[in-house]
């Protein structure tokens, strides 16, 4: 416990930031490629996103389609970087 809240007021460098905005465009640009990944990430998006390194934030972020999180932390998405997040906000299951 003690060790998570000291990683999340840890101040992240520019280049950690960087990083992290590639491995979140890594995922998205995916989804919109690769229709077995995308289907992979509706029916399970932990499992899914198991090897990418996300945090805890990011994860739920995508898996929920979290467009306005996703985009304060990106800018404006293109079509085609927000292809999974229209498509699961058009689905029921959450």
């Amino acid at each position: 416990m003690v060790q998570e809240i000291a990683e999340k007021t840890k101040p992240v460098s520019d280049k950690e930031r960087l990083g992290r905005k590639e491995e979140i465009m890594t995922v998205l640009a995916r989804a919109a490629d690769d229709s077995q990944f995308l289907a992979r990430l509706a029916d399970n998006p932990s499992e899914a996103l198991k090897y990418y390194t996300l945090t805890q934030e990011e994860i739920a972020a995508l898996a929920s389609g979290d467009i306005k999180k996703i985009e304060s932390w990106l800018g404006k998405l293109d079509q085609r970087h927000a292809t999974w997040l229209w498509c699961r906000l058009s689905q029921e299951k959450w």
